[in-house]
């Protein structure tokens, strides 16, 4: 694949655009990143063989990496990736030519034979006790552990956001972490696994749990918002099944509750944290065409279920698939739940 890209791009490219290419491309609204601190990464200084608005034919040097190429000509080494999944690769070799992108060039992750999508995962508790719904620290462990030898990129869920709008493109191997409900071992267990490996996560809590006896606090969570890796967002207020009404409930009354699931926990986690919310979990997964007009009305960009499978770009923002992790998943199972992408034309 990369020696096709790099003949097919070679022969308009190298003969038209060699006279520029001393200087890096301004960034596009697509290719905006952080900035190359200080002691990261130092941008690659191999030789460019050709270059157009589009794309750079580069010779990496021994010392060269995917980070360091990305460095010099995306903006940011945290770019790589955008490298290594044009040409189909994990790392450079010395004096064989890449192909850089320096623009999008497949945002919505379509193939000749295959779909991309972004699977988010769904945990609830963590601990050593029994229950399914219980993840062990050491198995939380050894799934991230996998995720980051095996190169996933553990994104967050508001990246989704342009990617279902065709804006953006994601890595081939995304994943995104959710957290529901607001148990105090997400504080205590897998606070720390997120910072060991850098990955961020989002934590969806009802806010009427907040500060009861297995709950985090909300000292707990300012630390977890100010952490930089977790997102406070919301699992409705009193994480009643939204599609039930309660005995005797009139339509009136029903629609004033779903409009209180959908407000009050937004108004409350904005108010006591340093967040936007805009995201939220449906208890139990469930929605109907009154509980998305009443997330509308609240201004939520992305809702989630608990359907299992990957996301394509053409998912439904307010009733994204989620696959739950269960305490008895082993690690076989757990990459089994990992769906990156699906055939065309399979179920």
């Amino acid at each position: 694949m990369r020696s096709q890209a790099i003949r097919w791009i070679g022969g308009s490219l190298l003969a038209a655009v060699l006279a520029g290419c001393a200087a890096p491309p301004a960034n596009t609204p697509q290719e905006k990143t952080r900035s190359i601190a200080a002691g990261t990464t130092p941008p690659a200084t191999g030789e460019v063989l050709g270059r157009s608005d589009r794309f750079v034919i580069y010779k990496p040097e021994p010392e060269d990496t995917l980070r360091s190429i990305a460095a010099r000509f995306l903006g940011g080494e945290d770019r790589y990736w955008v490298i290594g999944d044009f040409n189909n690769i994990s790392r450079v070799e010395t004096g064989q030519p890449v192909v850089v992108p320096l623009k999008a060039t497949n945002p919505m992750g379509v193939y000749a034979d295959r779909i991309q999508t972004v699977p988010i995962l769904c945990y609830h508790r963590f601990g050593n006790g029994g229950g399914k719904m219980v993840v062990s620290p050491a198995n939380f462990e050894r799934q991230l552990d996998w995720l980051a030898r095996n190169d996933y990129h553990v994104i967050r869920l508001a990246d989704l956001a342009a990617y279902l709008k065709g804006e953006q493109p994601l890595p081939r191997r995304s994943v995104v972490i959710t957290i529901d409900d607001g148990y105090e071992s997400v504080y205590r267990h897998a606070l720390p696994v997120l910072r060991k490996h850098g990955f961020p996560a989002t934590v969806f809590v009802y806010t009427d749990f907040i500060g009861a006896g297995e709950a985090l606090s909300w000292a707990q969570l300012q630390e977890l918002a100010a952490s930089g890796l977790v997102d406070v967002q919301a699992h409705s207020k009193s994480h009643r099944n939204l599609i039930e009404r309660a005995a005797g409930e009139t339509d009136a009354q029903y629609a004033q509750g779903l409009e209180a699931e959908a407000r009050a926990p937004r108004e409350l986690i904005e108010r006591r944290l340093p967040v936007r919310v805009r995201h939220y979990a449906y208890p139990f997964g469930d929605a109907n065409d009154q509980v998305l007009e009443a997330l509308n009305r609240q201004q939520y960009q992305l809702a989630v279920t608990v359907n299992p499978g990957g996301n394509a770009f053409f998912a439904q923002p307010l009733m994204l698939r989620r696959t739950m992790i269960f305490g008895d998943h082993d690690l076989e199972a757990f990459k089994a739940r990992l769906q990156i992408s699906r055939a065309v034309g399979g179920p």
